[in-house]
């Protein structure tokens, strides 16, 4: 059946609904299971706007990294109280639909399984959610929980 499943995580609660999904699928198929949580550069626009306080002046794209990597142990644990076997977990940066594909295809991941709906913007609502993307896109079956 899967031999790879990937779970992208966004720390929304569909994304940790089909992280459940994807033990659930592990343990019945035997697969490996890989979470993916993608965080997008921030301009220095977007950093004027941010919720930065002015003592941590750290770059916003370490913050966003640290808050990405967060949310990817938090999974992992999510995944291993589940009852997963060995989950691995990855944080990448850019933009989100395209890096999911592409992380899928370069790891030779055989199922995608992600949430109906995350953390998403106003964008989401102009250009397509990210799911939505993400099947129009990928060449492995998509599971949208």
């Amino acid at each position: 059946m899967f031999k790879h499943i990937l779970v992208p995580i966004d720390g929304s609660e569909n994304a940790l609904g089909a992280l459940e999904k994807a033990v659930d699928l592990q343990k019945l198929c035997g697969a490996k299971l890989t979470i993916l949580t993608i965080y997008r550069h921030h301009s220095m626009l977007e950093a004027s706007f941010s919720m930065v306080r002015p003592q941590e002046p750290e770059n916003m794209d370490d913050i966003m990294r640290g808050a990405a990597k967060e949310v990817a142990e938090h999974a992992k644990a999510r995944a291993v109280e589940l009852g997963a076997t060995e989950p691995r977990a990855f944080v990448k940066n850019g933009p989100v639909a395209r890096n999911i594909v592409a992380f899928a295809e370069e790891h030779g991941v055989d199922l995608i399984v992600i949430g109906s709906r995350g953390l998403g913007s106003i964008e989401s609502y102009l250009l397509g959610s990210v799911s939505h993307k993400v099947t129009g896109m990928a060449k492995c079956p998509v599971l949208v929980v």
